[in-house]
């Protein structure tokens, strides 16, 4: 195919909302990509490997915390605002709410247990230091959904552009603390400029983009009840807040069980394996939005999901196998001798993820949420049973070994369901037995 008609396909994508929704996302994690590869780069010349190893630790407890609830509206927002009308702004702040409150509560019962989560935690143990940590969760639980809120929106365009300035506004304030705050710099930089991009993009969010919707859907819009969004989060949380252990939980863990340097090259792999992940989910997190406004598409749309994702996928998939080494050497050659093994196994991992993912995505937007609940929790107790089984044999590469063989595992076990999604027998026999919102 030549470079001229690929333009084209993508051109004629870009008018398609999931497409352009799901390459805006694909573009954001890109652009996150490139900038947090820069941001850690310039990490390990400005501060020293045990203060990177606490910096990475902090950070990954922030986001554990901050998404116990926010991960779990990410499904629900996803799923409802394209259809909230006129409760669009409540059921967004609905979702700010809940996940300030809730991560705001489990960052307090983690202050005042540190002594379990082991020596390179200890540094939140005074006063002003855990009140920072504190504020930082809280901040951290709406940036999380702020992305989310854009994409239900239609306007995951902004995403990308949010995540450049802050990205590079966190990479200024990085290097200009390394003098001044040596210890902790690392952290700061990350919080200070997530405060302050909750201002503008807000702004956006309920001062342009939520009377825009409700404006254009006023003639399709279904408002759900608060039954009906408390059914599909009863089904829909516990396997979310199963794949945070995952993503956040697994990592706080081994911060636990190995050294401070040690702990920031194994986050440097994970966090680059982790970046490959995202683009599987961002392109699953738009299909759960274009099947809310239109279920009749849901089989079509999975079925160019899928398609476009393994293609955009696969190759960067390829280049992290094969480069691994090259890519962790720029951070220094002890991250790529710890570190390839971990990140070529997270990669290989994506490959049965992106199928998992259009899977729950298409249950999302069939509100499907007993089916949710059990292929994410059964995912996530295979991953962890495997990891506390391989660490005391592979150490840090347990993780690795773990993802691949538990995804690997569940992408077999649902691809007889997932071939009914995408040949459409899944949204035909929704459209006969939906009940009406009234119903709800």
């Amino acid at each position: 195919m030549s470079d001229r008609s690929v333009l084209q396909k993508i051109l004629r994508d870009l008018r398609n909302p999931l497409f352009r929704n799901g390459y805006a996302l694909m573009a954001n994690t890109g652009i996150t990509a490139v900038l947090g590869m820069g941001y850690w780069l310039l990490a390990t010349r400005f501060y020293t490997p045990e203060e990177f190893g606490s910096g990475q630790a902090l950070i990954t407890a922030m986001r554990l915390f901050a998404s116990l609830t926010a991960l779990g509206f990410v499904g629900a927002l996803a799923r409802y605002i394209p259809i909230a009308g006129r409760r669009t702004a409540d059921v967004i702040l609905r979702g700010y709410g809940m996940a300030a409150a809730t991560g705001g509560v489990a960052a307090i019962g983690f202050l005042l247990t540190l002594p379990m989560w082991g020596e390179i935690y200890s540094v939140l143990g005074g006063l002003g230091h855990g009140l920072f940590f504190l504020g930082a969760v809280l901040v951290w639980s709406v940036f999380t959904l702020q992305d989310v809120a854009l994409t239900g929106l239609r306007q995951a365009v902004w995403v990308p552009v949010n995540n450049l300035v802050f990205g590079l506004v966190k990479m200024g304030l990085l290097v200009a603390l390394a003098g001044s705050l040596p210890e902790g710099g690392i952290f700061v930089s990350w919080v200070i400029p997530t405060a302050i991009a909750l201002i503008p993009v807000n702004f956006l969010i309920f001062g342009l983009q939520v009377p825009k919707h409700v404006r254009e859907t006023a003639g399709e819009a279904r408002p759900p009840g608060l039954r009906e969004m408390g059914r599909f989060l009863a089904g829909d949380f516990p396997g979310t807040l199963s794949m945070l252990a995952i993503v956040y939980l697994v990592p706080v863990l081994i911060a636990a069980r190995v050294g401070e340097a040690t702990f920031g090259r194994f986050s440097m792999a994970h966090t680059l394996g982790c970046m490959i992940e995202l683009l599987a989910m961002n392109m699953a997190i738009s299909l759960t939005v274009e099947g809310s406004f239109d279920r009749s598409r849901l089989a079509a749309n999975a079925r160019q999901a899928l398609k476009r994702a393994l293609l955009i996928i696969t190759p960067i998939i390829g280049v992290a196998c094969l480069a691994a080494p090259l890519i962790l050497a720029v951070f220094g050659s002890e991250f790529a001798t710890e570190g390839t093994t971990l990140l070529r196994l997270m990669a290989l991992a994506v490959l049965p993820r992106v199928l998992i993912e259009v899977y729950l995505s298409s249950l999302r937007a069939l509100g499907e949420a007993r089916k949710l609940a059990v292929v994410q929790i059964g995912l996530a107790a295979l991953v962890l049973a495997s990891i506390m089984a391989l660490f005391p044999f592979v150490g840090v590469n347990s993780v690795g070994y773990g993802l691949l063989f538990s995804e690997l595992l569940v992408a077999l076990l649902i691809f007889r369901s997932l071939r009914k999604v995408l040949k459409g027998g899944e949204t035909g026999r929704h459209r006969v037995t939906q009940r009406s919102p009234e119903a709800a």
